[in-house]
């Protein structure tokens, strides 16, 4: 009888493999205390993770370490399946350019207008100035700054800012957004637009993400609504079309003290019995 083999894997399968993989991550900075002390998690394609937890415990951190702009002291990072610790920088360059990255206070060049700021990646490239020219005004439409192109950061709104920020981040269309702190500084009725443009890119775009933020406002807003795309505009999900009333896609992380205090959906987060987690949380 001849032996068994496996069935052969779906021609058109789903890929499977998680976008970000961390698995016993450490580092540490000029002191005996890690900074980040064996974490491990997973990021499923298409999934967003909300990153929370007080000042100073490994946030930033962790979102520069998934960029390759920092290396840990010790374990595993996979970023689309390849390992980053030990990669090449020409090659992280290359990885980088699938990952939209949108930092703390904007990061614009001050010398540069909205539409090169925007165009960076483009102009580096060497891209036809006509094209790149209709790619940014796609993107500002997007994120509904379309009379900004000529402007200066300084002529900006701190809203504005994150904004084109956010343009640049995704202009490329990229398999992965970080962001970092993306509301920070930010008054409550601006918070609520940026958090609205996330969203948009979530659902229209389906991007990979993982989402820095201190307001948990903003976190339970992300987990708990969703783009309207014929209305355009953001709108709260219906109980009844959430698994266990909550969009599972939506993810979170909450770290303390350089640890993993909770990995997880929303459900699981707020029924947590954690003594920590609920003090927080409250």
């Amino acid at each position: 009888m001849p032996p068994t083999l496996p069935n052969p894997a779906p021609e058109n399968a789903p890929d499977t493999t998680p976008i970000v993989a961390f698995h016993d991550v450490s580092i540490a900075f000029d002191s005996d205390r890690p900074i980040l002390n064996k974490i491990s998690f997973e990021v499923a394609r298409g999934q967003t993770l909300i990153i929370l937890g007080p000042a100073g415990c490994g946030k930033s951190v962790l979102v520069k370490l998934v960029d390759g702009l920092m290396k840990p002291d010790s374990g595993s990072i996979k970023v689309f399946g390849e390992e980053l610790t030990t990669m090449r920088e020409r090659d992280v360059y290359t990885l980088r350019k699938r990952i939209g990255m949108v930092f703390q206070e904007s990061a614009l060049f001050d010398s540069m207008n909205v539409e090169d700021n925007v165009a960076y990646r483009f102009n580096e490239a060497g891209m036809d100035p006509s094209e790149s020219h209709k790619k940014v005004e796609e993107v500002l439409n997007f994120v509904e700054l379309p009379k900004a192109i000529s402007k200066f950061p300084s002529e900006l709104s701190g809203g504005m800012r994150r904004r084109v920020s956010i343009a640049r981040a995704i202009i490329t269309n990229p398999d992965l957004i970080l962001y970092d702190s993306p509301t920070g500084g930010l008054d409550p009725i601006t918070s609520t637009t940026i958090v609205e443009l996330v969203i948009k890119q979530r659902d229209v775009s389906h991007t990979t993400s993982l989402l820095i933020t201190h307001r948990l406002q903003d976190a339970f807003t992300l987990a708990t609504h969703r783009w309207n795309v014929n209305d355009n505009k953001m709108e709260p999900i219906p109980r009844n079309e959430m698994d266990n009333g909550i969009d599972d896609s939506t993810q979170f992380l909450v770290l303390n003290e350089g640890t993993v205090v909770y990995h997880g959906n929303t459900q699981g987060l707020v029924h947590s019995e954690d003594p920590w987690l609920k003090d927080y949380l409250s």
